[in-house]
């Protein structure tokens, strides 16, 4: 296997539990369902509620401004997997309602970070930062990376897709092309449509070996999930499976985001969910030591950064931390940003 695609970034979008929660909100409260539904729903949230592992960067939601929300998908929960693992996905995710758009940014899961935990301090791929210091930090992980706010985090796990697919009844997706996926199950997928449960979903929407678009090819795949879930909860019949969604929300979902501030974004940010742009954070392929890493330039984490905070009304900032300290002190010992052969990258003694 070449080295370089042992360690392509993967992407796995756990999103659809941010749309699953804002369309049941809009269904459940602003559609104008009973009382008993409401408070059904209030007590299904409120179990996911966790205002205490990360404090919030205050926002006034009541006045519609704009906030970020990071995503982490746990790589738990999922294909037999129960330690508490790392967050294989992490999307930074910025609401702008004046503008009326969402842009969601993936952060790359073997991105270099620097960690100072209890158990651990030193260098270590971004998705493991949560496995030595939990969400909280993961969450300080990225707002350090790329100099932005974080206002809230959704937590979710593998096991949540599988079991929010089987909730709705399954989803219905085309399938571009035919194969076989004997890692998780001996799955076949045949071109044309499909009717995956969740199991099958789940797989689905993984693969990326396989795919002639590589992380591409997978990520249209993921959207199309998260589309047939969110087209399926806001189906009538899917109404019908109340109480399985909710169930699954309680248990698969841990945030920061209160039941009032769902209702509050449910209803006054509605417009800015309808635009999605869509992101990356582009790395590249690198050794230190003998793992596989990838490293942004200065100039990459200056962009994304920029992007992040126009669209949260901040001012642009210049970014000063342990990346690009790295970054700078490599470029003088002569780095080649060009070599795309997965050179060594060295890690130096810093201040930081």
């Amino acid at each position: 296997m070449d080295r370089r695609d042992a360690h392509d970034q993967q992407k796995r979008h756990p999103v659809l539990k941010i749309v699953v929660l804002l369309a049941l909100a809009v269904v459940f409260l602003a559609g104008g369902y009973a009382l008993r539904l409401y408070a059904q729903t209030k007590t299904a949230l409120d179990s996911t509620y966790d205002n205490v592992t990360v404090k919030k960067a205050k926002v006034d939601l009541s006045k519609q401004k704009p906030f970020s929300v990071l995503l982490l998908g746990t790589d738990t929960g999922g294909l037999g997997r129960s330690d508490k693992g790392r967050t294989d996905t992490m999307i930074l995710v910025t609401v702008d309602p004046k503008q009326k758009r969402t842009t969601m940014i993936s952060i790359p899961r073997d991105t270099m970070s620097h960690v100072a935990t209890k158990g651990y301090t030193g260098v270590t791929k971004i998705n493991s930062a949560y496995t030595y210091g939990g969400t909280a930090t993961a969450v300080a992980s990225v707002k350090t990376l790329l100099e932005v706010p974080i206002n809230y985090y959704a937590l979710v796990n593998l096991d949540g897709l599988e079991k929010i697919v089987d909730a709705v009844g399954g989803v219905d997706v085309n399938v571009a092309f035919s194969w076989t996926d004997a890692h998780v199950g001996d799955y076949k997928f045949t071109k044309g449509p499909m009717h995956l449960n969740g199991k099958q979903a789940l797989a689905y929407a993984r693969m990326r070996h396989a795919d002639p678009e590589g992380d591409y090819g997978r990520q249209k795949r993921q959207q199309e999930v998260i589309q047939q879930i969110v087209k399926k909860v806001l189906s009538t019949k899917t109404l019908s499976k109340y109480t399985s969604l909710m169930a699954t929300l309680s248990s698969d979902l841990r945030t920061n985001l209160s039941f009032d501030e769902m209702v509050t974004l449910a209803t006054n940010y509605r417009g800015a969910f309808k635009d999605v742009k869509q992101e990356s954070l582009k790395g590249d392929g690198v050794y230190i030591g003998d793992a596989a890493y990838q490293v942004q330039s200065t100039t990459e984490l200056q962009r994304i950064s920029d992007m992040a905070r126009t669209s949260l009304g901040l001012d642009k900032v210049t970014i000063d931390n342990f990346n690009t300290k790295q970054n700078a002190l490599n470029t003088s010992a002569g780095f080649d940003w060009n070599d795309g052969n997965n050179p060594v990258y060295h890690v130096y003694s810093t201040s930081n």
